[in-house]
């Protein structure tokens, strides 16, 4: 039996239990069963996944992602804000401007703090990856996929599909409340055309600087935000035509807002809130 210490946190509703390598270790063959447990909202604590921050090599800090299914992410925009905000009011990094390691590269993150307490984190989320091969989606091979014909479940949608270190389809709708995310969301997710899966999002576009977003994660289902799925809905909409690359779009998420920005050289830059919900400590044993 481990007596494990933790801090829940959130961005826009997106959470995960985060537990500190500094602090705590943990078996590596455990980390898919322990991400189970403590997201079960019923036995467990409750969240959309597990969260370690840890000492890098190549950063200041390292984050590693496992979603509620035990199965590990490669990047997490919401998780990022909430990592930045961690290490910088526990002391992990001194500045306010710092890298972080993920499965899908480092990347920069900058705090807005006021007395210690981080209010706001801006993500430089690096180049979005639009080739069919990085997304990855099968097919003849072409270096952007925007509103591509897409039929799924005897229904024709039009994809675009953005890789920020992770996997995007965005499809457009008219009414955000009525779009198919429960009905469609499991299907495309899993749909054999994304061998690796894919999270699922449906936009609404308002203005040529805000939208509405709801999400499908892979490995999580519906979520109140997807920070990298914000960013690539901001990425996709430059793509056709509905904003403008270097302008600030407002996504409004069901959780909340984040502000992304596809910047002239080619960065998206993800700003938005991070905040912790609680801390304690949870009791783990392996045969939970």
């Amino acid at each position: 039996m481990m007596n494990i210490p933790f801090t829940k946190m959130h961005g826009l509703g997106n959470s995960y239990i985060y537990v500190d390598l500094y602090q705590t270790t943990l078996k590596e063959d455990q980390l898919p069963a322990i991400a189970r447990y403590i997201s079960n909202v019923n036995t467990g604590i409750g969240s959309d996944g597990l969260i370690l921050i840890g000492p890098s090599e190549q950063a200041e800090v390292s984050m590693r992602i496992f979603n509620k299914d035990g199965s590990e992410g490669k990047n997490c925009g919401n998780g990022l804000r909430c990592v930045a905000k961690y290490a910088y009011e526990h002391h992990l990094v001194s500045e306010t401007t710092f890298t972080i390691e993920t499965l899908s590269g480092n990347v920069t993150a900058h705090v807005h703090e006021s007395g210690n307490v981080v209010e706001e984190v801006t993500v430089d989320m690096g180049i979005p990856h639009l080739r069919r091969k990085e997304i990855p989606m099968v097919g003849a091979d072409v270096e952007q996929i925007i509103a591509e014909p897409f039929v799924v479940s005897e229904q024709e949608l039009e994809v675009t599909a953005v890789s920020m270190g992770n996997p995007h389809a965005i499809f457009y709708v008219e009414d955000i409340e009525k779009a198919p995310l429960q009905t469609l969301g499991p299907t495309i997710t899993k749909d054999e055309r994304f061998p690796e899966g894919v999270n699922v999002e449906f936009v609404q576009v308002v203005s040529d600087k805000e939208v509405h977003f709801r999400v499908w994660e892979r490995g999580s289902g519906i979520t109140q935000a997807c920070g990298t799925g914000a960013c690539a809905a901001g990425v996709a909409s430059v793509l056709n035509g509905f904003s403008e690359k270097g302008k600030e779009v407002c996504v409004h998420l069901s959780g909340g807002d984040l502000f992304i920005t596809w910047g002239d050289d080619d960065h998206v830059w993800m700003r938005g809130k991070a905040e912790t919900v609680a801390t304690g400590r949870f009791q783990w044993n392996q045969k939970s």
